[in-house]
């Protein structure tokens, strides 16, 4: 690589954050399997606690490994730093508890996975924080419900379980004009499709357990900075802008500049709440990426046959599909994600409720379960499983009515995964 050249995807998605391990020169990332770290001295501790060296003192906080995974992470999606930690769920609350205060709001996208909503809507009420949900299609209902109350934006980038796209630049000016941060939760997309950060996100938030890690056996969740919100001042979000006491009346937003609210998450919220990713789940969500790019191709180019397929088939009755030159999502796809529409999308049968918890008992190569992102093809029914605790209006405007089938387009041959749907169908 000549010098200066910026490293393409596929080379940042192995080798970024990472080196020849020092002391042995493994080449693969070491699994650092330990609580703490021993300090170099008195002083070296000192100025580890005091935020004034960066290193490691307890693996809750720092671990190398989970250190690669981190700048990896900020390297694929262009952000400044990102924290990696224990899920998804963990990934959105860390997030919010850097802004968050009793009485504080969010507004929030109504196309969500379906634990995001019920994670926002009962959960986070015993912070005191409320949602106030708007119709992801349509960015002034945005502006509409923002209030001086209002500390972030959130929304998905391919929402989870319909595979529809979100046209985030116009929700981004939006959050923009409101100065509140926009939080894209990229889970879906991957930083393969889409860059949220290139469209006006300040935040981006992962599930690792989908496509990042993308084969079934871990669960992690990261967080990155984009660097672009000025915190600085604002009284809005004094874990940024106000003197810490935790660390000598530092203020973080002047000592980290574009990177403090990835140290905020960090130090204020992972310290203290606690939801630290394992040094081996790390191991294995990087493992993962390194295999990024391939994947999601693979699980694109699928599901683009599955979703044709279907379209064409007299029990389904709709397919949800954004690389579907009828869909309504098409021209958002053309736009955000020209590579692929992803590998999650919903269908509708004919025969309703019951046609769908038929169709998920009846299919063989494809596994009944609650998870996307997986290198196998994954199905389930969304509203008597992930969806159940909603009402009604809440399944429907979620795109999990009763009618609804989620799939999860794996990288198996696409002719074996038509022939399941075939057999499972008749």
């Amino acid at each position: 690589m000549s010098e200066g050249k910026k490293p393409g995807f596929n080379t940042l998605a192995i080798h970024a954050g990472a080196q020849p391990d020092p002391t042995t020169g493994a080449r693969a990332t070491p699994i650092y399997q330990t609580t703490s770290f021993v300090f170099d001295d008195v002083d070296h501790a000192a100025s580890l606690f005091g935020l004034q060296a960066f290193g490691n003192i307890y693996t809750r906080i720092t671990n190398p490994t989970t250190a690669v995974l981190e700048e990896r992470m900020a390297a694929l999606e262009g952000g400044t730093a990102a924290l990696a930690v224990a899920s998804g769920h963990a990934a959105q609350l860390i997030a919010l508890h850097a802004l968050m205060r009793p009485g504080d709001e969010i507004v929030a996208a109504n196309k969500l996975y379906g634990g995001s909503i019920n994670q926002f809507t009962h959960s986070f009420k015993s912070f005191g924080w409320e949602v106030k949900w708007v119709d992801a299609d349509d960015p002034a209902a945005f502006a509409a419900a923002v209030t001086d109350k209002t500390r972030a934006i959130f929304c998905e980038s391919i929402a989870n379980p319909g595979g529809v796209i979100t046209d985030i630049a116009a929700i981004a000016k939006v959050a923009k004009n409101a100065n509140v941060p926009l939080i894209v939760d990229n889970t879906m997309a991957t930083p393969y499709l889409i860059r949220p950060f290139e469209h006006g996100a300040d935040i981006v938030v992962h599930s690792a357990t989908k496509f990042l890690g993308g084969h079934g056996n871990s669960i992690a969740g990261v967080i990155v900075d984009g660097g672009s919100f000025d915190w600085a001042g604002d009284a809005r979000y004094p874990m940024l802008s106000a003197p810490r006491a935790e660390y000598q009346s530092m203020v973080l937003a002047e000592t980290f500049g574009n990177f403090a609210f990835a140290i905020a998450c960090r130090v204020l919220g992972l310290r203290d709440l606690g939801p630290a990713l394992s040094p081996m789940n790390a191991f294995l969500v990087l493992t993962g990426i390194e295999t990024l790019a391939l994947r999601m191709q693979r699980h694109c180019d699928n599901a683009q046959k599955v979703a044709e397929y279907l379209a064409g088939h007299p029990k389904v009755s709709w397919v949800s599909y954004p690389g579907l030159a009828s869909d309504r999502y098409h021209a958002l796809h053309q736009t955000y994600c020209p590579k692929g529409a992803g590998a999650v999308f919903t269908f509708g049968l004919a025969g309703g409720y019951d046609a769908g918890v038929s169709l998920v008992s009846k299919l063989k190569l494809f596994s009944h379960l609650a998870n996307i992102g997986d290198t196998r093809s994954l199905v389930i029914h969304p509203a008597s499983t992930t969806h159940r605790q909603l009402s009604d209006e809440q399944k429907v405007a979620a795109g999990a009515g009763p009618d609804v089938v989620r799939l999860s387009v794996g990288i198996e041959d696409v002719e074996d995964i038509i022939a399941d749907l075939e057999q499972g169908l008749a």
